[in-house]
């Protein structure tokens, strides 16, 4: 919720920099962590610089003028734009522009946060030092096609799952997005690096604590002051298992122990009060490390 109340924030200010109108947008349809807009009904002529905000800008260009002037930082673009061509703002960069002659783009204002995330998770990058430079590309056809695909459904009707596809439209669009930086800095390795026993147990310690929330992977390697992929590697070299592993683990354990000592306790209080969202991936995961259901479990406790 967050996210969203941020990116269209950020939305309404930028509009108010720009003296014409979107003829689409994605404002009012619940997007979370990426909005986007379309300019195609543009004066053929202007200039207008647009200030630095906390969110990446990503822009497709449809249709470019005859002229066309762009700053970013040190990158400088004094041509015509083929159609296709993408250029990025980065987060806390201004972008002065001017051209000559009818223009057609669509800009997608993307969170860090996710980028963040995706460096992380999914490249084993430090998102500490994941950068995102300014550039500008005239042909990126896995960057396009994911622009292309947040714009089709910034066309489409909306409905169920929309706010669902449009996460997962931003995460794939982080993914080419970092494909397409050179040289992303990578975290130095340590194949015999293990968190320390005090480490471990301060970490253990924290997720026992709060079992019944939803300890994250960033809180988590925070108590321990390490970045989330160095903790990762360092708590599963300890335990033999990662993070999220191990609080489900933990989570099961207490749930066993609940269902020893009350037998009245209904199994979707139980569920919760072990953390789970609810009753079914409660007993998805109980059976997947016990082998057998809560319900069989509770049975089986009595008559011992």
């Amino acid at each position: 919720m967050q996210q969203e109340e941020n990116s269209l924030k950020e939305l309404e200010a930028l509009q108010k920099f720009i003296p014409f109108a979107p003829s689409e947008t994605s404002k009012g349809r619940g997007w979370k962590g990426m909005q986007a807009v379309r300019y195609c009904r543009t004066p053929t002529g202007g200039e207008l610089s647009l200030p630095p905000v906390p969110l990446h800008l990503i822009c497709l260009h449809l249709r470019s003028p005859e002229k066309l002037s762009l700053r970013i930082e040190e990158l400088k673009l004094d041509r015509p734009l083929p159609k296709g061509s993408i250029h990025v703002v980065p987060a806390g960069s201004a972008a002065p522009v001017r051209w000559q002659g009818s223009r057609d783009l669509v800009i997608i204002y993307l969170e860090p946060s996710i980028v963040e995330r995706v460096a992380t998770e999914l490249f084993e990058l430090d998102s500490r030092r994941t950068v995102v430079p300014p550039f500008h590309s005239p042909n990126a056809p896995e960057l396009r096609s994911a622009i292309s695909a947040v714009y089709a459904e910034l066309k489409a009707a909306g409905g169920d799952g929309e706010r669902l596809l449009v996460e997962s439209l931003a995460t794939i669009l982080s993914v080419h997005l970092i494909r397409h930086i050179a040289d992303p800095p990578r975290l130095p390795v340590l194949a015999d690096s293990v968190l320390a026993r005090r480490k471990l147990h301060s970490v253990i310690e924290y997720i026992m604590e709060n079992l019944e929330g939803s300890p994250t992977l960033g809180q988590m390697a925070a108590v321990v002051h390490l970045s989330p992929y160095h903790f990762a590697r360092q708590f599963k070299a300890a335990t033999g298992l990662a993070p999220h592993q191990y609080v489900i683990a933990r989570r099961v354990e207490r749930a066993q122990h609940l269902l020893q000592k009350d037998d009245e306790l209904q199994l979707a209080e139980v569920a919760l009060r072990v953390g789970f969202s609810d009753q079914s991936k409660f007993s998805f995961h109980f059976k997947r490390l016990i082998g057998i259901t809560p319900r069989q479990f509770r049975l089986s406790t009595k008559l011992r």
